[in-house]
């Protein structure tokens, strides 16, 4: 089993890595395998809603120039999902957004009922926010999301300074055990036959009805 770890961070070696390190420690400690992802610095593209992903049905964004493709290959592969983003203003960082959108629109079938959480790193505020933020692609793609001790965050500015913050490194290997402890479940309840729910069609319900206009 395997969790992959998404540093939403433009900073390779940041607070937010820092986070995520404590979590894949704790997975590592109880058996999981695990990788940590960075999405780097450059730039990402955001979501242009072309539809061209849903209608070749490729799980495969139409712009290759970034990380998306990569990271969405790497999320269906793992068994569970850790996101975590630093805060500037009050929730995600913009360019790890414009990813989440592209990603779940043209791979969410692939990460379906795969445990996931999101992690926000702030100096003072918004980190729960973030975290927040980040949990609600999981939440309308039929993913379990994971819960820890406290909400899935952490605090820190200067690179180091997390490692400092007690209950957020215990957040994050409770976060870690967890997950490990959630993805043993599931494998043991494949085993005895119990599978996921099939997804039925999805009806949309638009607030603003064609007929009103036409008529």
């Amino acid at each position: 089993m395997k969790v992959l770890l998404i540093n939403g961070s433009p900073r390779m070696n940041g607070n937010t890595n820092r986070a995520l390190e404590e979590c894949a420690a704790a997975l590592q400690a109880e058996g999981i395998d695990t990788e940590i992802a960075w999405i780097t610095n450059k730039e990402i593209r955001g979501c242009i809603a072309c539809g061209i992903c849903t209608r070749t049905g490729n799980n495969q964004c139409i712009f290759t120039e970034d990380c998306c493709n990569d990271l969405i290959q790497k999320a269906g592969e793992a068994d569970g999902i850790i996101i975590g983003s630093p805060v500037y203003y009050a929730g995600a960082a913009g360019s790890l957004i414009s990813l989440l959108d592209r990603m779940f629109y043209a791979g969410g079938s692939l990460m379906r009922f795969k445990p996931a959480a999101g992690i926000g790193v702030a100096r003072r505020a918004g980190a729960i926010e973030a975290a927040d933020q980040i949990n609600k692609y999981f939440q309308i793609n039929n993913m379990p999301v994971m819960s820890s001790s406290y909400w899935g965050i952490a605090f820190g500015r200067q690179p180091g300074e997390t490692a400092a913050d007690g209950e957020g490194m215990h957040t994050m290997r409770m976060l870690g055990r967890n997950m490990a402890w959630m993805l043993k479940s599931l494998e043991a309840a494949k085993a005895a036959g119990i599978n996921p729910p099939e997804v039925e069609p999805k009806v949309m319900t638009n607030y603003v009805r064609e007929d009103v206009i036409q008529g």
